[in-house]
């Protein structure tokens, strides 16, 4: 039986850069990945899915070209097979970049296949049996697949294979209302699909204030997406023209028939064919690995990192998840999970950047608190790009001057945002950004001036 000072499991943000740190430190590691390095962000994930919004980018770009005053002829067309090519070499350039970077590490020896606890210091991959003292899990999630009426009896796509799908859909119809079902419809109705997207609560984005959620609603129909909301009872059947998605069950309300159906509703942590049984680690009643705020399992010596631990579902969450454990274990350095603030995007276009509290929050709270919003319109960047829709909102705690969250919908906002963020951390009160002078034209110019005109929360 090889025995090893650490043994990683699966190759996604947090796992390689931990390899990395304790082959520095003198430790040998042995590395299980059973399928394709760089996890679901590299494959699946940031990197395909940001390349496609790239490519749609520019076809609605190209579209608008009159209004830029650019004269192109004919008309605009799309080259499914040339985007995906593009989006493979990125993702073929950086998968191929963490596979080469682990198995050059003369300290860390790669085996490939399916990880399972045999105890709580031994791990089976195929015939090989590995022990080893100290064993980290970054085996990450996938796709979520609700037992809706009807959904084995279609073709249903998912994330994953919607990315191997090599046609452009007639007509794209998204279950889920979320930031995953929005990016792919925007991006599909910018590739020339038909979309609707039918979201079961009342409004899309139900994490997010309401005056977001509206926001996002209108710039969706504002480009043909048809919306679909309050679909209570969810049901697919096979039509010939494709897939009929039903919304209700106690109504005459009109299914809707797509060339294909995209289930956008969750993810599911890869955690089920792992053995923890056999190491006794604990899972929540979702599958979840249970971890402490240092990111240790219930075992001493099994560690979570990622999406499998429930702690956070992005590839910043997890690659700090990798930041912690290292500190902790290399650098004498208490840091925690708690220690985090609450920061995300999605990338539609405008994107959608949010960090710490949101106004529902605060208002539930009961804190005290100042608001400030702006419109895009009055971000001079915005309207010299022809890009300005959306708007701005920062939440303050009126004692403490602290900023509490804030929701920036616009161009440019998801980089904007990281000057309040960084104040955040700094525990710095707002009056840091306030005063502060920004470089013109820019988006993150016109934070100052929302910060000057604060008004009490009522």
């Amino acid at each position: 039986m090889p025995t090893f000072d650490a043994i990683i499991i699966g190759a996604g943000q947090a796992g390689p850069s931990l390899a990395n740190r304790l082959t520095q430190a003198g430790m040998t590691v042995a590395y299980v990945e059973r399928k394709l390095f760089g996890g679901t962000c590299v494959n699946t994930g940031c990197t395909p899915t940001k390349a496609m919004v790239a490519s749609a980018y520019a076809a609605h770009i190209a579209r608008r070209a009159a209004e830029y005053g650019v004269t192109l002829s004919g008309p605009i067309a799309i080259d499914m097979k040339a985007v995906i090519a593009r989006r493979e070499a990125i993702v073929a350039k950086s998968r191929n970049g963490v596979e080469g970077w682990l198995r050059n590490n003369s300290q860390c020896t790669v085996f490939t296949g399916t990880a399972s606890f045999e105890s709580p210091y031994t791990v089976r991959v195929g015939k090989d049996l590995l022990e080893a003292k100290q064993i980290f899990l970054n085996v990450g999630g996938r796709a979520s697949v609700p037992e809706f009426p009807g959904v084995h009896d279609v073709p249903f796509l998912t994330n994953t294979s919607l990315l191997a799908l090599e046609i452009l859909p007639k007509h794209l119809v998204i279950v889920g209302g979320s930031y995953i079902g929005i990016e792919f419809g925007q991006m599909y109705r910018r590739f020339g699909s038909e979309v609707t997207i039918i979201e079961k609560g009342s409004r899309l984005l139900q994490h997010e204030d309401e005056d977001v959620s509206a926001a996002v609603l209108d710039i969706l129909k504002g480009e043909g997406i048809q919306i679909r909301l309050n679909a209570e009872c969810i049901s697919l059947a096979p039509h010939a023209e494709g897939v009929s998605v039903g919304v209700q069950c106690d109504s005459d309300d009109p299914a809707t028939i797509g060339s294909h159906v995209l289930l956008a509703v969750g993810r599911t942590p890869n955690t089920q064919d792992l053995g923890l049984e056999r190491a006794g680690v604990k899972t929540d009643e979702r599958g979840y690995i249970v971890v402490d705020d240092q990111l240790r399992t219930n075992v001493e010596g099994i560690y979570a990192m990622g999406d499998c631990n429930g702690k956070g579902a992005f590839t910043h969450t997890a690659y700090n998840d990798y930041e912690i454990v290292a500190a902790n274990l290399l650098d004498n350095d208490p840091r925690r999970v708690s220690d985090r603030i609450l920061c995300y995007a999605m990338y539609m276009d405008p994107p959608l950047a949010r960090i710490g509290m949101t106004e529902a929050e605060v208002r539930k709270s009961g804190k005290p608190a100042l608001i400030g919003t702006r419109p895009m319109t009055r971000v001079n960047r915005a309207v010299e790009k022809g890009e300005s829709l959306g708007f701005m909102k920062v939440l303050v705690d009126a004692e403490s001057k602290k900023i509490l969250g804030a929701s920036l919908l616009g161009v440019g906002c998801d980089e904007a945002i990281h000057c309040l963020l960084d104040t955040m951390y700094a525990k710095a009160p707002y009056t840091t950004v306030q005063r502060a002078v920004h470089i013109h034209p820019t988006v993150s110019e016109l934070i100052p001036t929302l910060l000057g005109d604060l008004k009490p929360l009522v």
